[in-house]
């Protein structure tokens, strides 16, 4: 949990790197790691390294100021004579995103990367095909609250919850919200919707999907299959989407046989719904790292989906 003082100083050095005109797409985590194994990515040379690549710097790259602002908020590491970031930041949208350092091993670790991008695209794509307007809105699992501010910035009289289990994804959330200057989201610890009150015009989601043996809350999305969180948050939606709200998921499954069961299993929970439903393939195929494992040892690929369900 980022205390109050450490979070001021988060705040002012992502600031800072605006300021200095800082910008990084992160990627995903195979991609970052072969990046980095080149021998001459073995040092940080600027802010982008250290704060992008997570890659470990002599003292003297970092500007004084900077190195300041990160002793106050606590991401400063040593790493013998070097220094690490315990921070990335990552931008979307014109808006600076802090999130957890590379590599995110921890159980809580707070995951930005390109599965973040597509989800925050398909949201903004959605509200821009939308016609009713969006009161009240909902990001659950909200992680670096991309989604939720997003969401702000294009309805912006909209109350916008950004909800989480993570401490640390809220603590991180809060940040963002006020990088963003979107004072509309509103962090809220919550499983799912149980800890929020209240129907939701707009529900987004970014749930964990994969099957993670090592069980990271960010990461495993439950279940034989991974599917369990998202098939939870189709239940969440089905009782609390108001009349013309929608549901905006973004998930994964694997492909097994050249049958989808997630669809299947999606299907099936929405039967008796009364929410009428689309669902495509943001991507075919990704993570294919992942086959290699035993996890995913039955499955010819691994497919990133968008689901968007409508109360009429």
């Amino acid at each position: 949990m980022i205390t109050t003082t450490a979070g001021a100083a988060l705040r002012e050095l992502g600031t800072a790197l605006k300021d200095l005109g800082y910008s990084f797409t992160t990627v995903t985590p195979a991609t970052h790691a072969r990046v980095n194994s080149r021998p001459e990515n073995a040092l940080a040379r600027d802010l982008r390294d250290i704060f992008g690549w997570s890659r470990p710097a002599p003292p003297e790259v970092l500007p004084a100021g900077i190195a300041a602002l990160m002793d106050a908020a606590g991401v400063w590491a040593r790493d013998g004579d070097l220094v690490r970031s315990r921070v990335r930041f990552s931008t979307y949208d014109g808006e600076l995103y802090v999130h957890s350092a590379f590599p995110t091993t921890a159980a809580d670790s707070v995951f930005f990367g390109p599965d973040t991008y597509r989800m925050a695209d398909a949201a903004a794509a959605h509200l821009a095909g939308r016609d009713r307007p969006v009161r009240r809105a909902v990001d659950i699992g909200c992680g670096t609250g991309a989604g939720a501010i997003t969401v702000a910035k294009r309805a912006c009289d909209a109350e916008v919850l950004a909800v989480d289990i993570n401490p640390d994804a809220l603590s991180f959330t809060e940040v963002n919200v006020a990088l963003a200057g979107t004072p509309g989201v509103r962090p809220c610890h919550s499983d799912l919707l149980s800890g929020v009150d209240g129907d939701f015009d707009l529900i987004v989601s970014n749930p964990p999907f994969m099957i993670d043996p090592a069980g990271r809350a960010y990461r495993d999305g439950g279940g034989p299959e991974g599917h369990e969180l998202s098939l939870a948050i189709l239940d969440a939606a089905a009782d609390r989407l108001a009349p013309g709200g929608s549901l905006v998921l973004f998930s994964g499954t694997g492909i097994v046989a050249g049958q989808d069961p997630l669809r299947e299993a999606a299907a099936a929970r929405l039967k008796e719904t009364g929410l009428s439903w689309t669902y495509r393939e943001a991507d075919p195929d990704v993570y294919g790292e992942e086959l290699d494992g035993e996890a995913y040892a039955h499955a010819e690929r691994i497919a990133v989906v968008v689901l968007t369900a409508t109360r009429p």
